[in-house]
């Protein structure tokens, strides 16, 4: 690196403000709309069926899935209106750290989650995974590269490990 270049490139709010943005809100607004359908409709039917133990984890289930949705929510519109030049990325960043991500749990089952409307567990699965890309791109664009827990395979903080090793190389 030359003195003039010394200082860092933010990646972070050239990621969120690229196309795959606008692909990832489209998924994630469309996700809301699809799991709040299924849960005011076919899912007040499904969760009828329940015996009783998963019918109480449907409830939780449903509500942490619901809670999970609408952080993701706030983040994304949040970042749309940066995008849009609606607020300014420092007024972003302060609504942001209002908006606590809830941690995902380490693993998913227990008594009675088979039982559970595959519908929903689908649902599950693809907010946890929604979920996951929304705070490893928030880190990254509050300049924090996200964590790798040791042998999982993370695209997005690999490809960032070997540019910070490789420019650490060349220093």
């Amino acid at each position: 690196m030359s003195e003039t270049s010394s200082s860092a490139v933010a990646l972070g709010p050239r990621i969120a403000a690229s196309g795959g943005f606008d692909l990832l809100y489209r998924e994630g607004m469309g996700l809301i709309e699809a799991v709040a359908a299924y849960l005011d409709q076919e899912g007040r039917e499904d969760s009828r069926l329940l015996p009783r133990e998963a019918s109480f984890l449907y409830a939780t289930e449903s509500m942490r899935l619901t809670t999970r949705l609408m952080q993701i929510a706030s983040w994304l519109l949040l970042q749309r209106a940066v995008n849009e030049g609606e607020i300014s990325r420092e007024n972003a960043r302060t609504e942001k750290e209002k908006v606590q991500f809830s941690a995902t749990p380490s693993e998913r089952g227990g008594p009675g989650y088979d039982h559970l409307p595959e519908k929903l567990r689908t649902f599950i699965d693809q907010g946890d995974r929604l979920f996951d890309r929304v705070t490893q791109l928030d880190l990254i664009e509050r300049g924090k590269l996200p964590e790798v827990a040791a042998g999982q395979a993370n695209g997005i903080a690999d490809q960032f490990s070997r540019l910070h090793a490789a420019f650490k190389r060349s220093e």
